[in-house]
């Protein structure tokens, strides 16, 4: 279709309005735009076709037959797109909000909190999906994600959901009897780290931590390394949020921690697309993120 053989769709639409309606005033008032701007499109429809669409009958506007013909062409026209896009967002509705998440945060943050956002909001569908790889959220269809970092990636919003600042941990079996003062005073035990997390060894390093001094190990997921660090396999490097209940039950202890006024983890969707459900889910977990 070439669009440049037709009349803009704005046009089209004020003429249908004037046409159903005959008056400009209540066209103009249906479409929230002057009387002149309809006076006007209707006129660019005119000579656009090159016949008369529209005349003057007293007070009113009636359409000439082939007027009448072209609105009730364009009516249906727009009757159909309306309900296309009415199906669309019912179906949007119907399928469950779709959020990305780190399989890490997923299991030990997240979960464990939308038992109390589903009882709250009995009927909400929710699909929530764990994945370490950056999404595109259009492409791959997320309504939402939440993401570890710095906030700034591009081309999305991101809104800071809960600080995640490092924390040196180690299952209390490991450090037993020592004194821990510096990360040097843990040469001797070994160490677990996830392959993508290069910021953690990076941190670690910068605070004067030789890593070839060390045994260090390294697992794929940030769920592989919390497993390993409670199961005494290594002292490890992990986000405070994902620790809350390890260290409040002793399966962790802190030996160490760093403050991060930007490192945390972010909800994250496309720029001003927010759909009531997600408006819904976000503002909840932003009021409860402290809970």
């Amino acid at each position: 279709m070439n669009w440049r053989d037709i009349p803009s769709l704005a046009a089209l639409r004020a003429f249908e309005v004037a046409a159903r309606t005959g008056s400009y005033s209540a066209a103009a008032q249906e479409l929230n735009v002057t009387h002149a701007a309809i006076a006007q499109h209707v006129r660019a429809v005119e000579a656009h076709l090159d016949t008369i669409l529209m005349l003057r009958d007293g007070r009113a506007m009636k359409p000439t037959e082939t007027g009448a013909a072209l609105a009730a062409e364009l009516s249906a026209g727009f009757r159909q797109i309306v309900e296309g896009v009415k199906a669309i967002n019912e179906d949007v509705d119907a399928r469950p909000l779709s959020v990305s998440v780190t399989p890490s945060f997923a299991d030990n943050w997240l979960m464990p909190r939308l038992t109390r956002f589903w009882a709250e909001h009995p009927g909400f569908s929710l699909s929530v999906s764990p994945s370490m790889d950056l999404v595109d959220l259009r492409r791959d269809g997320f309504d939402m994600a939440i993401r570890y970092g710095r906030g700034d990636w591009p081309d999305v919003t991101a809104t800071h959901l809960v600080a995640a600042n490092y924390t040196v941990v180690a299952a209390p079996d490991l450090v037993k009897g020592r004194t821990i003062k510096a990360l040097s005073d843990l040469y001797d035990l070994p160490w677990l780290f996830t392959s993508k997390d290069s910021e953690a060894q990076k941190w670690v390093t910068e605070s004067g931590f030789d890593m070839a001094c060390c045994q260090a190990n390294t697992v794929a997921t940030g769920s592989m390394l919390l497993a390993g660090a409670r199961a005494g396999g290594g002292v490890a490097v992990i986000a405070g949020a994902l620790i809350e209940d390890d260290l409040a039950t002793g399966r962790l202890v802190a030996l160490m921690r760093a403050q991060h006024e930007e490192l945390g983890y972010y909800i994250i969707h496309r720029p001003g697309i927010l759909s009531e459900r997600a408006k819904i889910l976000k503002s909840w977990l932003l009021k409860n993120a402290q809970g």
